[in-house]
């Protein structure tokens, strides 16, 4: 139980810190975890993963919404367009060989925290408010679109598509992408975790539990700091988070 503990706890503190600054999903870090150290099964593995991401994403959610971050009425259209098109993209990935696909998302996360450091998100919530309300709907439908269908395809990386879309497409500013993003990730995650437990059983109960605490206390230490730091800082900060996990995963994959 001492080695159980021990992982899910460092687990925890990577996937909550990357959930917490930059809004990805627990699956990234926890999943590859728990499958190299534990020899957990995947399908197991990932169901912890994304129960884990449930509390850290609402936590975090409920943080920057509280710091005025969170941009709730098109997350929640973002939202619908993510969920609907995670279930196509799942069954057109059924139909096609795609066993590196996985690797992306980790090879995504370590350039968008490069992309942070060299190159900050510095759009401010003025230039937010200035884009025409119809045209900020159309863009997260779309955007919504294009991110499920490429989660469900690949099966990772929600997080990070999300983050990298709200900043580079629809133009938000860091702390507001972050929220909105961990907002919508709640909502994925839970769905996410209920039918991984509903198909496959629950998983190994200690387990769970330490993930979900660790994921859960770091995150909101992680979302706390985020809401307090400036622009600039808080682009490091997510920078460096991103490459170390991105490299971390990497190395131990």
């Amino acid at each position: 139980m001492l080695t159980e503990f021990i992982v899910c706890f460092i687990a925890g503190i990577g996937a909550g810190l990357g959930t917490g600054f930059a809004g990805m999903s627990a699956a990234a870090v926890i999943s590859p975890m728990l499958i190299t150290f534990l020899h957990m099964p995947a399908y197991n593995a990932v169901g912890i993963a994304l129960a884990s991401d449930v509390l850290a994403s609402a936590v975090s959610a409920y943080t920057y919404g509280k710091n005025k971050n969170l941009d709730v009425k098109n997350g929640i259209v973002m939202m619908i367009s993510v969920l609907c098109f995670t279930l196509f993209g799942s069954w057109i990935a059924s139909l096609v060989p795609n066993q590196t696909m996985g690797s992306f998302s980790v090879f995504m996360t370590f350039l968008l925290g490069v992309k942070f450091i060299v190159k900050p998100v510095m759009t401010t919530k003025e230039a937010m408010a200035s884009v025409d309300p119809r045209k900020r709907f159309i863009q997260s439908v779309v955007c919504g679109v294009m991110i499920g269908f490429i989660c469900g395809f690949i099966g990772a990386g929600g997080g990070m598509m999300m983050l990298l879309i709200l900043t580079s497409v629809l133009g938000y500013e860091l702390k507001t992408a972050v929220g909105t993003s961990v907002f919508i990730m709640a909502f994925t995650a839970f769905t996410g975790a209920a039918s991984h437990f509903a198909i496959g059983g629950m998983p190994d109960l200690w387990c769970l539990i330490f993930c979900v605490l660790s994921t859960l206390l770091w995150a909101r230490i992680a979302a706390l700091f985020a809401n307090k730091a400036s622009a600039i800082t808080l682009n490091r900060a997510t920078g460096v988070v991103l490459v170390v996990l991105g490299a971390t995963i990497m190395i131990v994959g």
